[in-house]
């Protein structure tokens, strides 16, 4: 039904219904630079640690790194892809030749200049390549070969994900202040002898306007308790309690939220409400259902989204009052987000950025099957979403975000007071 309401419901800065195509090009693009290095350092190091006994008579290795080859491109589906192969120096010299041996990269072959296959295969090297037994065929439809592909290559790079997503959610959070925050429970289908996977996700606007990444966490069935444990090493760390946050209203998250920042008002996300209030009513009534939702929340204001609330009420209650309790009973914190910068409400009212973002994720687990791991899991979210952010545009007039900071009131979305440097407040026009 969720779907359902994507195609529908508008609101967002990306349309879900076009995250399939454009978003997973994107993520080639952005990504493949990231991901081709990091294999190729990887099968280096491997092919020193391998002949690491091999030294000349002063004890000095025969096989060593030289720097980097000059950068070439390598022509994709999805546009050229910058590629700056590392070089090793062999020293070593083949008996039967009497030549010099020469480290050539399975991975990347020197003479490669094209690759129809790479705009489909490097999102899957994303999750292929946290899991040893997946990771070979998936080089193999990239290349047509596996060769030179070791499990030490593939336990470095396994390691440095890993690595990589630990560093992140230890990282100090007191010089960066997140005023709005989008929350979301995702579940990765990962091969496990227990339930799966659920990474816990916080998505956070800074004062200055841009999206990021602020947390990232594997939990147990979006319960309050995992949350209330993501939120409070946030808050170790020296997060800020936002202003506010957005959500699915079925999240452990709002409990664990009062608990831990009782300040940060709340926001239901109107793509799961839809969903959920259609999901109570038969389809028949859907086309008018879906209408009269948009006239809630696309009004003009508060005063104009409370009266077609009661339109709605008056309409649906009489024949379907579990449909209308899911509007009626929440009216408060599905229309917190009018007490904000009209520019803003576009953004505030759907968890959107963090929907668009694990679609991906999502269209990618039914053809690979889950990365095997729960730390995997994470490393390999963790790796999509860094590779996405870059991508995150800032939110509508970014210049407001600092005012909602500092106290600014806002009046059918306009900024009606600000605080002002002697500590009262300054009316404007």
């Amino acid at each position: 039904m969720l779907k359902v309401v994507h195609e529908e419901v508008p609101s967002t800065e990306h349309a879900p219904a076009a995250v399939g195509a454009s978003l997973l090009d994107e993520l080639v693009r952005d990504g493949a630079r990231a991901m081709l290095a990091a294999a190729l350092q990887a099968e280096v190091a491997a092919y020193i640690d391998v002949h690491a006994d091999a030294v000349d008579e002063a004890g000095h290795r025969l096989v060593v790194r030289n720097g980097h080859r000059q950068a070439r491109e390598v022509a994709t589906a999805a546009g050229a892809v910058p590629v700056r192969a590392p070089r090793v120096n062999d020293k070593r010299i083949d008996e039967e030749t009497g030549e010099r041996r020469r480290f050539s990269s399975a991975i990347l072959p020197a003479w490669a200049r094209k690759s129809r296959q790479v705009a489909e295969v490097l999102p899957l090297l994303y999750l292929h390549g946290l899991s040893s037994g997946d990771f070979v065929p998936a080089l193999e439809q990239f290349l047509g070969s596996a060769a030179g592909l070791s499990a030490s290559t593939v336990t470095r790079l396994t390691t440095q994900w890993q690595d990589d997503a630990d560093a992140f959610n230890k990282r100090p959070l007191m010089n960066t202040d997140y005023v709005y925050c989008w929350v979301d429970g995702i579940h990765l289908k990962v091969r496990l002898e227990q339930d799966k996977v659920c990474l816990l996700v916080i998505i956070g606007v800074r004062a200055d306007g841009t999206k990021e990444l602020v947390a990232l966490g594997d939990g147990f069935r979006e319960s309050s308790e995992s949350w209330a444990d993501l939120l409070r090493d946030c808050k170790r760390r020296g997060m800020r309690a936002p202003i506010l946050a957005v959500g699915d209203g079925a999240l452990g998250f709002w409990k664990a939220l009062r608990e831990v920042f009782p300040e940060t008002k709340e926001q239901r996300c109107w793509f799961h409400v839809a969903g959920n209030v259609l999901s109570a009513l038969p389809k028949s009534a859907h086309p008018g259902a879906k209408a009269a939702l948009a006239e809630i929340y696309s009004a003009e204001d508060r005063e104009h989204a409370v009266k077609a609330a009661a339109a709605f009420a008056d309409f649906y209650g009489a024949k379907w009052p579990k449909a209308t309790a899911k509007i009626t009973d929440n009216l408060d914190v599905l229309l917190a987000f009018y007490d904000y910068p009209a520019e803003h409400w576009i953004h505030l009212r759907t968890t959107n950025p963090i929907e668009s973002t694990f679609a991906t994720v999502r269209l990618r687990q039914r053809v690979t099957k889950g990365p095997g791991s729960r730390a995997a899991g994470v490393a390999m979210a963790f790796k999509l979403i860094e590779s996405a952010q870059a991508r995150w545009r800032a939110v509508n007039a970014p210049h407001l975000v600092a005012l909602v900071r500092a106290g600014a009131q806002f009046e059918k979305g306009k900024l009606v007071e600000r605080p002002d440097e002697s500590g009262g407040d300054q009316q404007v026009a």
